[in-house]
């Protein structure tokens, strides 16, 4: 795995080993970065669920003002600390180890872009995706990786599925505030 493009393009990413770990795929995470190709320089990104932390990191390296990451595994807060430290983007970063719930409710900042990529099948996307939603800006956008056979709702607080897009058994959701929708 490694950082697509910016200023640590080509830098080879530390990944997590075991069944737990499902990183996103290099077209899954090109796709997502496409879709916010134009919305990532200069802004604030969330990568909940960080694991090793790669969405966050691609997101810095494409010019992001910073980075929060959260996770609740020791090994994935160490990654991803290790991963910044790689890439030397740690000084525009902050790694939380926490869970979703007590990141979310100590939620130190609005966010421009939030990633979400929680274990498939345990029902916490829905969870989380509302609890995200009061951390936005009104100008920003969630992003969702999930299992096209999870179901998700059209709406999480004030934010409201703007997109689908499907990459084989992946769909990623994009969601933006209803008044500022595409």
């Amino acid at each position: 795995m490694r950082v697509i493009t910016g200023t640590a393009r080509g830098r080879r990413l530390e990944t997590l080993e075991g069944e737990d770990v499902r990183p996103t795929t290099d077209r899954v995470k090109e796709a997502v970065f496409s879709i916010i190709q134009f919305e990532t320089e200069g802004r604030t990104f969330l990568d909940l669920f960080a694991g090793s932390g790669q969405m966050g990191i691609e997101a810095l390296s494409r010019g992001a003002e910073s980075a929060y990451f959260a996770d609740n595994s020791k090994k994935s807060v160490e990654t991803v600390r290790r991963n910044l430290k790689t890439t030397r983007l740690e000084d525009r970063a902050k790694v939380f180890h926490t869970d979703y719930r007590s990141f979310l409710s100590m939620c130190p900042e609005r966010f421009d872009i939030a990633f979400l990529d929680p274990p498939y099948s345990t029902g916490i996307l829905p969870d989380a995706l509302g609890r995200v939603a009061e951390c936005m800006k009104d100008t920003g956008v969630i992003i969702a990786e999930n299992p096209v056979n999870e179901e998700i709702l059209s709406n999480y607080g004030e934010f409201v599925l703007d997109r689908q897009y499907r990459y084989g058994k992946i769909k990623i959701s994009t969601f933006r505030h209803k008044d500022f929708k595409r």
